[in-house]
């Protein structure tokens, strides 16, 4: 492991988040950070590749997959926030860091998201660093990337289908890939970043296991499935049956329910 180059990828997220913060305190409004999210890893991933004398084939491979999963999402979360509204997240944390959130928002919620990105870029440095040859590692990673991508681009374009329509306002999506799991947009992310540790080991980067879990912990149990979770049933009553009945992440047959 490289700290020099890797040390190039925290300082290029935290002036990118720092701008942020500023954009923020214009808007008085944080939900622009959604939009960045996937952006950090764009800039780390240059500013890894930029330290290179030559880049690799599974370099390249890698700032290609990289470029495609940080724009469809980032497109996607910026045409969904689209607004003066703050997102409800971002609404109870301004209010339970009152007074002062203007100030706190910098730590809290834009150098927090810098500095998680940063140890989760763990296996695009891994794999953009290295000079060992492709092998069938590689392979099984860019597939299991490839697939995440497919599969959360398919759940959100069927939930955005299914918002859209008035009917459905208090109802549940639970069929196409929603019938299988209650997240799986996050299945799809958590593929994605598998994959990109499955590429940085066959890179002999073992040293980026850390990637994955975070992005699994934090998509398990701090800003994803936890979180959306924690009051959606009293939102939508019908939820508790498709808790009972669906997987939470990994896709699999419907259970009876009780």
């Amino acid at each position: 492991m490289n700290w020099n180059i890797y040390l190039q990828g925290l300082y290029v997220m935290l002036a990118f988040a720092f701008a942020g913060w500023l954009i923020s305190l214009y808007r008085r409004n944080v939900t622009h950070v959604d939009s960045m999210w996937s952006l950090f890893f764009v800039l780390a991933a240059i500013a890894y590749a930029n330290k290179m004398d030559a880049l690799t084939d599974r370099s390249l491979i890698v700032l290609l997959l990289v470029g495609i999963w940080a724009t469809r999402l980032c497109l996607y979360l910026t045409w969904r926030n689209w607004g003066t509204h703050e997102d409800h997240r971002y609404a109870e944390i301004r209010q339970n860091n009152a007074p002062y959130f203007g100030l706190k928002s910098l730590y809290i919620v834009f150098v927090l998201q810098a500095l998680l990105a940063w140890v989760i870029s763990l296996s695009i440095l891994g794999a953009i660093i290295s000079a060992k040859t492709m092998n069938i590692v590689d392979i099984a990673g860019i597939f299991l990337v490839s697939f995440g991508l497919i599969w959360e681009t398919v759940a959100d374009w069927q939930l955005s289908i299914f918002k859209a329509n008035p009917d459905n306002n208090g109802k549940v999506l639970d069929s196409g890939v929603w019938r299988y799991s209650r997240h799986p947009n996050y299945f799809g992310e958590c593929c994605i970043w598998w994959g990109f540790f499955l590429i940085a080991l066959a890179a002999g980067a073992w040293w980026a296991l850390p990637s994955a879990l975070l992005m699994t912990f934090l998509l398990l149990k701090f800003s994803g499935v936890a979180l959306l979770e924690k009051d959606i049933d009293t939102r939508r009553p019908a939820y508790a049956a498709y808790i009972q009945s669906t997987n939470a992440l990994i896709p699999g047959c419907k259970r009876a329910q009780k």
